[in-house]
């Protein structure tokens, strides 16, 4: 009470010790938070400037939601008002900005948007410094009621560019003109696309040739504080220039000044010069500008002391290479990789993998490349570099035989990694006959050479080994014999692991009593895989904003027809199997299959329509919930998804004292999803006995994308109170939705906006303006949003209130990229949802379902 009977005084000493501890202590709970508020109330509307920066000061330092809301209509007027004295709007200005940023729903820029923005024209280049600050921030939120800030500060900024030392002596730092405001416009800048009107647009490039032109001037102090203003200058407008992406001259420019930085003696100069490059290369106007740089980079990649400009050169590399220099680029990175951290091993050796793949020309270059990953780096390769060398190599015949002589060549050395056994087995599984022909590497050679590598395996590759030793029982007859004992070893047939001991016996079996023909079929040579893009993009998802965004993200996962060494799963191993369906009722095509749109409009094929649209659509962006329910039966669900597969766990509750008798469960696919959508389904007990309740298992695998759903038919007969037999009979909708099979996928907003103007094309988006069915909750949105199963992405969107979302959606075919934009617009209580898609059928699904949920 002490404290706030201060803040009435009209002595400094005595105000300031009120606020200062009012600050530090006072309890936001408290009995006295009223008085204090109308103490600042006062002291806001005095006319001492003193007073009023005190106020300004306590406001901003205790910074919470009372505030916001006491003072969110008096702090504009304050900072837009003529009779304000400049110190006052500096500190008014960013206390409205500390008060935004904790509450940004309680200011709104309303009529004052525009006084605001004309603050940037003031006189006092405190009130510019401070309000640039403010409106960077609202104009992120705001871009539309803020957008007059354009001009305004490519205006600003030009006068600033071209003044001297003496028009701003006040404000210039070490012979930089009012350097932190010129790096605050330029971020403000961008904000926004490139100025649409010739004159601004004529303005600013104008400013920015002269900050470049600046940069190469000789210094004028050899203190660090001028070099460091004049490069934060320079860099941030080299981030506009890249921002802007239309100026063909100006990124040469800015790319043939970074590389005068890339063996600067600084060490963070260094850095930011090759985080900038990595942006610049992106681009199609700077692409050759960056690539004479190359052997700069190569060096410092070698030379470098710190690991983190080092990651930067490798971000670099990966980011310019093209067919022109992959060859060379390659071949550093595999140098380099033998010494290189292993914090960054794995993603070095993802990037080689990739660019190795994409600018190959000569396929045997490729298998020498991944062969010399696999030797310099075994423990960093992953699952997808091997699967996808076996792949390409199974899909070129040209390749074949130069791939199994020199994976041959490399299990014959001393230390070979147990990814090299896997590649070895695999390949020369399927096509050592091509070098059996050399007594080198003869039919017993090669199985002699295998089987040394063997006990020292783990489980996963002694059962890829296996499948090997198979198929040389049908490549090689004549060592047939050496095969099956293998096979009838004890430390096979008894092994505790099941999958090796199954292999074993089924393996030895099908060579004693399969006759030649038979085995020859069985084991015959793998179909090639569907060309579709690598499934390393897929993979590389994570890369860093600086990387050259990976285009489509498409993967191949493929369930390939029923022979042995059938697929490249995620099991670790190369099995026959696939996921296990068993116990099946139900399949798709059944005869009384029925097809309904996904919106109930309409039944077709004669069904008549489900009885649940309500409480499914419900369930899109939910796990479990209720499908069905009446005083008879209560009919729930639980569903569990991984890549493109599905389990959905039904559960069926008699409300009733009778037993449910001649219980069924039909699950009907349409006709329609037959090449879409694969369901089997567990068959349920045929009576449920009063108060009980049944489970039951349907699995689904997604082939493609669909846009209908499956639906069942539940039906009994029961007796009810009055002793009458009644018979019940529903058809419901299940719910299985494309997104139910959404990987979530973390992007940077520079990722996110390079990936959506990719996909530019017509039949790449499809968009809903539509009216808000509930009230525009953030966190109810943001909830909906995480509940699709795709990843929201925070502080992407350069405007705060809208939401972003990315994610993969898979199907056995391919993996979909897809990216979602959600602009709520308050005042209108309307939404503008738009969903971009490398598939157009799933952009148009996923559009018209989010749209039912808001």
């Amino acid at each position: 009470m002490e404290a706030v009977n201060l803040l009435s005084s009209n002595k400094y000493t005595e105000k300031q010790i009120g606020y200062l501890f009012i600050s530090v202590l006072i309890n936001l709970n408290s009995d006295l938070i009223k008085l204090i508020i109308q103490s600042i109330k006062n002291d806001i509307q005095s006319r001492n400037p003193v007073h009023v920066n005190l106020a300004l000061q306590c406001i901003a330092n205790i910074g919470s939601r009372d505030m916001c809301e006491a003072f969110a209509d008096d702090l504009p007027k304050l900072l837009t008002s003529g009779d304000t004295v400049d110190s006052v709007k500096q500190s008014a200005a960013l206390c409205l900005l500390k008060l935004f940023r904790t509450s940004n729903d309680v200011i709104s820029p309303n009529e004052t948007a525009s006084r605001i923005v004309h603050l940037l024209n003031d006189s006092h280049l405190g009130v510019v410094t401070a309000a640039v600050s403010l409106i960077e921030a609202l104009s992120k939120k705001w871009p539309e009621e803020f957008k007059g800030c354009v001009s305004l500060a490519i205006s600003r900024l030009s006068r600033i560019v071209t003044s001297t030392y003496t028009d701003l002596q006040d404000y210039t730092y070490y012979f930089v003109p009012a350097p932190w405001l010129c790096v605050k416009l330029l971020r403000l800048l961008q904000n926004y696309p490139p100025p649409e009107d010739p004159a601004n647009k004529t303005r600013l490039l104008e400013c920015l040739d002269g900050i470049l032109n600046k940069a190469q001037d000789a210094p004028k102090s050899k203190k660090v504080q001028h070099a460091n203003a004049k490069n934060a200058v320079l860099f941030e407008a080299i981030s506009l220039i890249i921002h802007m992406d239309s100026e063909p001259n100006l990124l040469v420019r800015a790319c043939n000044q970074l590389g005068t930085f890339l063996s600067h003696r600084e060490t963070n100069l260094r850095y930011l010069a090759l985080e900038s490059m990595c942006l610049l290369a992106t681009s199609e106007f700077s692409h050759e500008a960056v690539k004479k740089h190359q052997e700069t980079i190569i060096n410092s990649l070698k030379t470098e002391r710190d690991v983190s400009v080092r990651q930067r050169a490798i971000d670099l590399l990966y980011a310019m290479c093209d067919r022109t220099n992959a060859e060379n680029i390659v071949a550093e990175m595999l140098t380099y990789l033998e010494t290189a951290d292993y914090s960054i091993r794995e993603e070095m050796v993802l990037k080689v993998a990739i660019l190795a793949e994409k600018y190959a020309t000569d396929y045997t270059w490729y298998v020498d490349v991944i062969l010399k990953l696999i030797r310099i780096a075994g423990d960093y390769v992953s699952e997808e570099v091997w699967y996808r060398v076996i792949q390409i190599v199974v899909n070129r015949e040209d390749v074949q035989g130069y791939a199994s002589k020199t994976v041959f060549e490399a299990l014959q050395r001393p230390a070979c990694h147990e990814n090299m056994v896997k590649v070895g087995g695999y390949i020369l599984g399927e096509f050592g006959n091509l070098i059996a022909g050399d007594q080198r590497s003869s039919p017993q050679i090669q199985f002699d050479l295998l089987h040394s590598k063997y006990h020292l395996c783990s489980v996963s590759t002694r059962c890829l080994l296996l499948s090997t030793y198979v198929k040389f029982c049908n490549l090689f007859p004549e060592i047939k014999g050496h095969i099956q004992q293998v096979f009838s070893a004890d430390h096979n047939l008894k092994n505790p692991d099941a999958e090796l001991q199954q292999r074993a016996v089924e393996y030895l079996q099908l060579s004693k009593i399969a006759s030649p023909d038979v085995l020859a079929t069985i084991l015959e040579e793998m179909p090639q895989f569907p060309e579709k893009e690598s499934s390393l993009l897929s993979k590389f998802k994570k890369t860093k904003p600086q990387v050259e965004e990976i285009e489509n993200q498409v993967a191949e996962k493929k369930q390939r027809p029923q022979a042995v060494m059938r697929d490249l799963s995620q099991t670790g191993s190369i099995t026959g199997k696939i996921i296990d369906l068993d116990d099946t009722v139900t399949t798709n095509g059944s005869s009384n299959s029925g097809i309904i749109d996904i919106f109930g409009t309409g039944a077709q094929n004669g069904t008549a329509p489900a009885d649940n649209m309500q409480e499914v659509l419900k369930l899109m962006l939910k796990p479990n919930g209720i499908l069905f329910e009446d005083p008879i039966i209560q009919i729930g669900c639980k569903l569990e998804t991984r890549s493109n597969l599905a389990r959905l766990g039904m559960f069926y509750g008699n409300k009733t004292n009778a037993a449910f008798d001649n219980f069924a469960v039909a699950v009907n696919c349409p006709t329609q999803l037959t090449d879409q959508l694969v369901v089997q389904a567990k068959p349920v007990d045929p009576s449920v006995q009063g108060g009980a309740q049944v489970q039951q298992l349907i699995n689904f695998v997604c082939l493609q994308e669909f846009t209908e759903q499956p639906v069942i038919q539940v039906s009994f007969n029961y007796t009810n109170t009055n002793g009458t037999q009644q018979s019940f009979s529903r058809l419901l909708y299940l719910p299985i939705f494309i997104n139910k099979f959404f990987e979530p996928t973390d992007m940077a907003a520079e990722q996110f906006f390079s990936r959506w103007k990719q996909l530019n094309q017509a039949n790449q988006e499809s968009q809903n303006v539509f009216a808000a069915k509930f009230p525009l909750d953030n966190d109810a949105i943001k909830n909906k949003l995480m509940g699709l199963g795709s990843k929201l992405l925070e502080n992407v969107d350069p405007n705060p209130e809208n939401f972003v979302c990315a994610g993969i959606i898979h199907t056995q075919a391919l993996q979909i990229g897809t990216l979602i934009r959600l602009e709520p617009n308050r005042q209108a209580k309307m939404y503008r949802l738009t969903v971009r898609s490398n598939r157009e059928m799933a952009a148009k699904t996923l559009c018209a379902l989010l749209a039912e949920q808001f």
